[in-house]
């Protein structure tokens, strides 16, 4: 059974974000087509945040999250999801099957400082 719970810590790199996870294979892998953005807004309260966050993420609510992320549709393997509240949209790359199964309907995420 995997963690209900997932981490990463973006960073960013050469203008954009990115993130490393040595235990599904990735490295520098870019957020892209909105998503950047969408990064932008979720830690502007995150001092450094651009040196490094944790994002946490989930299918499922989990106390204190931050966003709902609502999928979209498919494109070119990924998926498009987007948050009302902002009136954002943003693209998942195949990367998200790492984490996932099934590109979930929801996402919950929330940013933190590292510590």
């Amino acid at each position: 059974m995997s963690n209900a719970i997932r981490v990463i810590a973006p960073y960013r790199y050469e203008g954009t974000w990115v993130f490393d996870d040595p235990d599904v294979d990735l490295l520098r892998e870019p957020f892209v087509a909105g998503m950047p953005e969408m990064i932008d807004e979720l830690v502007k309260d995150i001092g450094d945040a651009h040196t490094g966050f944790r994002l946490l993420f989930s299918d499922r609510p989990f106390p204190e999250y931050q966003w709902r992320m609502t999928r979209m549709k498919e494109e070119m393997g990924g998926y498009w999801y987007r948050v009302e509240a902002l009136e954002m949209r943003g693209w998942l790359c195949p990367a998200m099957f790492r984490y996932f199964e099934n590109a979930p309907g929801e996402i919950y995420i929330k940013a933190e400082p590292r510590r």
